[in-house]
């Protein structure tokens, strides 16, 4: 039997780019059997969600089927239930349609990625958007349509400023994009709405640390900051969520470090009807409930991205943990690094099966980039700082380059372009199917493939 068995679970950035910089390596050895593992078909470009929020970007032109992006592996579609690495197996869940599967492998890359973070507070699970996955951004447009809907015809004050109202939790990447594009979204959208003045749409964002954008430098937060003010954003530093019950979100000022804790924190109250939670990421429970050693949910890795206790197992991505030599601090959870560790992750196990010395992992940020809205940017590139148009335009190219696909960078392309001379659509599409609920259970029977 081969002991070339490869088995990549997950299908983001990290584990798309370990496979297919497997199959580069491996495209003339037959005996290599590469299986990647993703809970769904395709690969979503995270770094455009906002826009499809916002109705500039068409849902499916930021997807890539992952069977178009890796040819030569097989690719099963499924969420892993167990990861034994002492047997060499994983485990698939199985649906009301299907049976679970067992897969075994020789060399395992977990790639799981991470899922949001609520910090335990139950309520804001249960009542809060998120804007994470693709049907994230598309509920996300469909509830801000549906604000503005019933804004327009309601007569109560207090009522429809709690629609009008809109707040976002967090002040980092996603939580900054994403309230620069719903401002521009519902700017935009507006004169559909006769009865909606610009002086009544409120968009908060929530911050619990005292500055946002953390990573920038403070020039480029501050611009960050002064141009969303200016624009009509009101951002609130150092405030904690405590609850929110889908009417009304609790807050309450953040202990600040440097100075002596308040015991009682005066809580006060937003009226809103849509919470956006950008706040944060984990590790999906499936690693947290794994056998591997793990520090804040994220699985120990060494300098090869292996885990010391599993020879042939590696972990890259999110859920990796590993150190940078030259900080001492885990290497930062982005795209960026997802996809150096997915390649240095491929080629340590080439090296290993073919007897080669392997790589440690060497990660540099190559710069750090966002849009605040109106064709409006910041960027930290080469050791400058950009903001303005200029910072907008290079995002935009450099994002663009990025997506894998020449058929979606089109259509992309076309979706600004056309942006630039028509209004966005304003259609609340209502696309939903009762279905019976997956059964996530044991099931009896597990084919065993491998």
């Amino acid at each position: 039997m081969t002991n070339k068995r490869i088995l990549v679970l997950g299908g983001g950035f990290a584990g798309i780019d370990c496979t297919r910089a497997l199959e580069s390596h491996f495209k003339k050895d037959k005996e290599a059997e590469i299986t990647l593992v993703s809970e769904d078909n395709f690969l979503l470009f995270t770094p455009m969600l906002p826009q499809v929020a916002s109705g500039m970007i068409e849902t499916r032109h930021i997807v890539m089927p992952i069977r178009q992006l890796c040819k030569k592996a097989r690719f099963y579609e499924g969420k892993v239930k167990n990861i034994d690495p002492y047997g060499k197996r994983v485990t698939l869940y199985g649906t009301n349609e299907k049976r679970g599967i067992s897969l075994g492998y020789d060399y395992l890359i977990v790639a799981l990625g991470s899922q949001t973070n609520f910090f335990g507070n139950k309520s804001v699970e249960i009542y809060a958007y998120t804007m994470k996955t693709l049907n994230d951004a598309v509920v996300l447009r469909n509830r801000v349509i549906d604000m503005l809907e019933q804004a327009e015809n309601e007569n109560d004050p207090i009522l429809r400023q709690s629609l009008l109202t809109f707040v976002i939790v967090g002040g980092g990447f996603a939580g900054i994009e994403t309230a620069g594009e719903l401002l521009d979204f519902v700017h935009d959208t507006k004169k559909h709405y006769p009865h909606i003045h610009e002086n009544e749409i409120k968009v908060i964002i929530l911050e619990a640390m005292p500055a946002i954008l953390p990573g920038f430098s403070e020039r480029l937060a501050q611009f960050t900051k002064d141009k969303m003010i200016q624009r009509g954003i009101e951002i609130m530093l150092n405030t904690l969520v405590v609850n929110f019950d889908g009417s009304e979100v609790i807050i309450k000022d953040a202990v600040d470090p440097t100075k002596t804790p308040v015991k009682d924190k005066t809580l006060s109250s937003i009226q809103t009807k849509t919470l956006v939670w950008t706040a944060g990421v984990t590790p999906v429970d499936t690693i947290k409930n794994s056998v591997f050693k793990t520090e804040r949910g994220r699985i120990i890795v060494n300098e090869f991205l292996e885990t010391p206790d599993f020879p042939g197992v590696y972990v890259i991505g999110d859920c990796s943990l590993a150190i940078d030599p030259s900080t001492k601090k885990p290497y930062p959870p982005t795209a960026q690094n997802a996809e150096a560790q997915g390649k240095t992750a491929a080629y340590n196990i080439f090296a290993g099966i073919n007897g080669q010395q392997k790589k440690k992992i060497e990660y540099y940020s190559k710069g750090q980039m966002a849009i605040i809205g109106k064709r409006t940017g910041i960027a930290s590139i080469f050791g400058m700082n950009i903001h303005g148009f200029l910072a907008w335009w290079i995002w935009r190219s450099i994002y663009l380059s990025k997506i894998p696909r020449l058929d979606k960078r089109l259509r992309v392309l076309l979706d600004w372009t056309a942006d630039l001379f028509f209004d966005r659509d304003i259609s609340r599409l209502k696309i939903f199917r009762k279905e019976p609920p997956v059964d996530y259970r044991e099931l009896d029977e597990v084919d065993d493939v491998w």
